[in-house]
């Protein structure tokens, strides 16, 4: 028996489709409850934040998130499968039209990913001041609040639309599916058998 970490949204939803193509049956949450129980798993639906989290405790024995969920939190998980899905870039904005200039005192950067922003900057020797903000980034560069800000970058539409535009990319992220350290030891045979029949799906 395995318990399983998804993060609710489409992320769940692909994962799921994956496991009906393995087992060849449907698997749905009903609406609003947050627990799926089957003969073989256990699925819960938790906030993407959370999901790395609920695996690194062994609150679930593996767990699918974004590779950049994972480098910003930093927790010790195996990293089992790059899944492919939600591929996205993290990615600097400026202002449309501004220069990108990492040599210019004081720059502050707004971001809710403090420790990829700070490891970026820590690696090109820059100083730079995070300011840690929880949404709507892109308004800090308009307002003055900051220089530049460092946010997960899907079309970039988001930015265009707000004035501003990607002047570097620090990273591309896209789902992983991961295991809780322990899990893998006491229940390698069931967290490697699922590993492979996504791994078929994934990559035929």
């Amino acid at each position: 028996m395995l318990t399983v970490a998804l993060p609710k949204g489409r992320i769940a939803k692909d994962t799921l489709e994956i496991f009906g193509k393995i087992f060849g049956k449907e698997f749905k949450f009903d609406d609003r409850k947050l627990i799926l129980k089957t003969p073989n798993f256990t699925f819960l639906l938790v906030r993407n934040q959370d999901v790395a989290t609920y695996v690194y405790h062994q609150a679930a024995d593996i767990g699918v998130v974004g590779l950049d969920t994972l480098e910003e939190q930093g927790l010790d998980v195996v990293r089992l499968l790059d899944l492919k899905k939600g591929v996205c870039k993290v990615s600097i904005g400026m202002k449309k039209g501004e220069k990108f200039d990492l040599n210019k005192p004081d720059l502050k950067v707004a971001s809710k990913m403090v420790n990829i922003t700070k490891r970026y900057f820590q690696e090109k020797a820059v100083s730079v001041e995070i300011i840690k903000l929880y949404g709507s980034i892109e308004l800090a560069p308009l307002i003055g609040l900051a220089d530049m800000i460092v946010d997960v970058v899907e079309t970039g539409a988001t930015m265009k639309q707000n004035g501003l535009e990607v002047v570097a990319d620090i990273m591309t992220s896209s789902t992983y599916l991961i295991a809780n350290k322990n899990s893998y030891i006491a229940k390698k045979d069931e967290v490697l058998d699922i590993y492979e029949k996504i791994n078929k799906v994934i990559n035929g």
